[in-house]
């Protein structure tokens, strides 16, 4: 709020003064952006372009910058959540579209310095938890082990999740829904002790900060267990590296040390994976699966290189899915407890 306020009084002794007024906005291009080894992370550099009011290509996007840090404080003040939906209805004629509203939101994090959920504007919820996990949730104990065979909803607000308590053995995180419903119904976390979580494809802010939350207080190792395709690998880096679109708030969002359990481009051969199972990759996989290979998380690690290396080669990529042609509950009850037992991550 103070940081809000400071910009505004800023604004009203320049128009006072007869110059008008903008905004100086960190670039979140790709161009600003770095990853920087020893964090193991994707970074904003200083670069920043000026937004001014009295300029036809800016005014737009300028008013919709005040009227966010307008809205923005009034959040702060009342104390109270709303979701980036919510915010994009309080000036719908304004802000036209969502994309709009949510990249200056994206903008007034940066400019003010601070992280997305401090604004008080959270992303709808869509990932779930269960398994081996006890928090407090704006007072409320949440046993995740008595959650059905759906899950709990990740909270969209972070700062109210106190009080994590496991004893588990370690994180399982899972790229897709429906290998997360098939082990959440086999009560896969009372066999191995451990806690069940996924985003349900591309990692959510909500998601990535639980799990981050997790892996700091209950300091336990995260294993990922996604498709063995290129985009299966992208979700990984997202979990570990950030997004470049979250750069400027990729200390809250990344959990670096993940190790990749399966489905590895390996598996396919070692567990006789069917070759009805298995999919030819299209150009644009191969495309992204290229590009991977050039990335530094994936070029500091050389067992991931290796693996990557054969999925590009074989042209083969299979989904968890694919398990499935053995039997509904291979997964849970041939391969996880194999893979768990023979240590096999990289």
């Amino acid at each position: 709020m103070a940081e809000i306020e400071k910009t505004i009084i800023n604004i009203a002794r320049s128009i006072l003064g007869g110059n008008g007024f903008g905004y100086s906005v960190p670039s979140r291009s790709s161009a600003n952006q770095l990853y920087v080894q020893e964090l193991d992370r994707i970074v904003l550099k200083d670069k920043a372009s000026f937004r001014p009011f009295a300029n036809m290509a800016s005014v737009r996007k300028t008013t919709i910058t005040t009227r966010i840090l307008q809205l923005v404080h009034q959040l702060c003040k009342k104390q109270i959540h709303v979701t980036k939906r919510d915010l994009f209805y309080t000036d719908v004629k304004l802000f036209q579209e969502q994309g709009q509203s949510d990249s200056v939101l994206d903008d007034v994090s940066c400019m003010l310095g601070c992280t997305r959920s401090s604004l008080n504007v959270v992303a709808s919820e869509k990932g779930v938890v269960v398994g081996r996990l006890v928090f407090v949730e704006d007072g409320d104990r949440i046993d995740c082990t008595k959650m059905g065979v759906g899950g709990k909803a990740i909270p969209p607000n972070i700062d109210k999740v106190k009080d994590m308590e496991s004893d588990a053995l370690f994180i399982l995180l899972v790229e897709k829904d429906a290998a997360f419903m098939r082990l959440a119904e086999d009560r896969f976390y009372n066999r191995f002790p451990c806690v069940i979580i996924t985003a349900k494809g591309q990692p959510d802010v909500a998601t990535r900060l639980f799990l981050k939350k997790m892996k700091t207080d209950l300091k336990l190792p995260v294993l990922g267990l996604v498709d063995s395709d290129p985009y299966g690998l992208k979700i990984l880096s997202v979990y570990m590296s950030g997004s470049k679109n979250m750069s400027y708030d990729s200390s809250n969002l990344t959990t670096p040390d993940i190790k990749w359990l399966g489905v590895r481009p390996s598996d396919l051969n070692k567990y006789k994976i069917p070759e009805q199972c298995r999919l030819p990759m299209t150009d644009q996989d191969i495309k992204t699966g290229k590009d991977l290979l050039e990335e530094d998380f994936i070029k500091k690690d050389p067992n991931w290189h290796k693996e990557l290396e054969v999925m590009v080669k074989t042209k083969e990529k299979a989904e968890i899915q694919a398990l499935s042609s053995f039997g509904f509950q291979y997964l849970s009850e041939v391969y996880l407890p194999m893979k768990l037992q023979e240590r096999d991550w990289i």
